[in-house]
């Protein structure tokens, strides 16, 4: 947040209020919790921070030709999103690691979600599932449906490309494949209780 009013500052634009509530994670919809783990990481609930798997897919799509992407879990994201700028270098790589291990040691993975929900970026000065729920549909965080949830889950990639009021056909798409893997999650989560 205080990143985002160093960017205006910086480029001599006038200052924005950031709109944002934290909420307790007994105050968002379960949808919600299985949306961002169906779209951003998948094994949240069965590795201590980080994906193995998942960096080796990364960097083996890369070495095919493929674009570099991210493979950061929710654990990496609420270190960078908590300690750290998002600015990509090596040390402040190394930096999200430390913090992430930590986080991992300290937090239970239900407050890891609470915090990541609470202030992950949903648009433009826009902070926290709460406030992006009140701005985009008009009702408690509590109160969203799959699709809802879902829809803002598909914008977290880059919330200032992607608008969950104005959603493109990728976006679109984007959420129905979400949906999709909440059922299965939650189809494999209730076979291994």
């Amino acid at each position: 947040m205080l990143y985002r009013h160093a960017e205006y500052f910086q480029d001599n634009r006038a200052f924005k209020a950031i709109d944002y509530r934290w909420i307790k994670r007994e105050q968002i919809s379960r949808y919600a919790l299985s949306a961002v783990v169906a779209s951003e990481d998948q094994r949240f609930f069965n590795h201590n921070g980080f994906d193995f798997n998942e960096m080796q897919n990364a960097v083996d799509h890369y070495l095919k030709g493929g674009k570099l992407r991210g493979a950061s879990t929710i654990s990496q994201q609420v270190a960078k999103n908590l300690f750290l700028t998002p600015s990509k270098s090596f040390w402040r790589k190394g930096l999200e690691f430390w913090f992430t291990g930590l986080i991992e040691m300290l937090w239970h993975k239900d407050r890891i979600l609470e915090v990541y929900l609470n202030i992950a970026e949903f648009g433009d000065h826009l902070f926290g599932i709460q406030s992006a729920s009140q701005r985009y549909f008009g009702i408690p965080a509590k109160q969203l449906n799959a699709s809802q949830a879902a829809m803002l889950a598909a914008t977290l990639p880059n919330p200032h490309i992607y608008k969950a009021d104005k959603p493109t056909p990728y976006l679109l798409e984007r959420k129905t494949w979400i949906m999709k893997q909440m059922k299965n999650l939650n189809y494999r989560h209730k076979q291994h209780q």
